[in-house]
């Protein structure tokens, strides 16, 4: 996997970024989900470097990023400061602007950037989610069975990882099959290199936290914005076969977050860059070539 890619560790202010980068052209910034690495871009991320330089970064507290101490408010985990950690990044990579897609945790990331930083991204691409406020706010039973994690991973006194810790490999491999309509769509080495990060108990707590934040300071964040809308071109995909398609009207859930919204589904379940690569390589390189 990567076989053309370089790998790099950045230090941000406060954490150490675990990152591939590979190809040339305008930059292109590729942020993976839970419980996943960069690997998760295995598939689409060669293709897009034929006409981008791709960077696929760790997200912090996942993969080999590092992990910061937390806090009481979960603030080292917040959106917010796991997207200055990317806009460091690129800058040290030398891209002030660049292209970005995001999926699951990456793609709320992604979507704090978006506020945050307005003029740093030209184009973005969202990956089967709607947003963090929008999921708190229209919870059912639907919805809870099958994001039961987002309740469990918030526990307090280190119950979630505690359970996750007797065996990672389990929980993860569980999940994966959860929320995939195509689970063969996994490749053995991309699994294998997941269950070796997730076996680490320090990546098991970080992204506890991670979904701490979002159940806490994140809301509060989005609530102070609400009035602020995304003013950059927005691609939004999403799996016709998952859990975003039977409770949401995906699209109108970002037309009121942003002004230039486009989007469709494809035909997997929550995992589009593993489930369907060809689909979703063929998707991005239309938005993000198009003037």
């Amino acid at each position: 996997m990567f076989e053309n890619f370089t790998h790099h560790t950045i230090t941000t202010h406060e954490v150490n970024i675990n990152l591939a980068i590979g190809g040339q052209g305008s930059p292109l910034l590729l942020l993976h989900g839970y419980p996943q690495t960069y690997v998760m871009w295995h598939e689409v991320a060669p293709k897009l470097a034929q006409h981008f330089t791709v960077i696929c970064p760790d997200l912090r507290g996942y993969g080999d990023s590092g992990h910061p101490r937390t806090d009481d408010r979960h603030s080292p985990y917040s959106k917010r400061a796991m997207a200055q950690d990317q806009v460091e990044v690129m800058e040290q990579l030398g891209f002030r602007q660049f292209l970005a897609v995001g999926h699951d945790r990456g793609a709320r990331v992604l979507h704090r950037l978006l506020l945050d930083y307005p003029q740093r991204v030209q184009k973005a691409a969202l990956l089967d989610i709607v947003p963090t406020k929008t999921i708190f706010e229209t919870i059912n039973q639907t919805l809870a069975t099958a994001y039961s994690h987002w309740f469990f991973l918030i526990e307090p006194a280190g119950i979630p990882e505690k359970l996750i810790g007797s065996d990672p490999a389990f929980y993860l491999t569980c999940k994966l099959r959860q929320w995939s309509h195509r689970f063969e769509g996994f490749s053995q080495e991309a699994i294998a290199e997941y269950i070796r990060c997730f076996s680490n108990k320090d990546v098991i707590h970080s992204t506890c936290e991670d979904y701490r934040a979002a159940a806490s300071i994140d809301l509060e964040h989005d609530r102070a914005d609400l009035d602020t809308r995304i003013q950059c071109p927005l691609l939004i995909l999403w799996g016709q076969l998952g859990v975003m398609e039977r409770c949401y009207d995906v699209l109108a859930t970002w037309r009121e977050r942003a002004v230039n919204v486009q989007g469709f589904s494809l035909p997997c379940g929550h995992f589009l860059p593993e489930e369907a690569p060809e689909e979703t390589t063929q998707a991005l390189l239309e938005f993000l070539t198009i003037s």
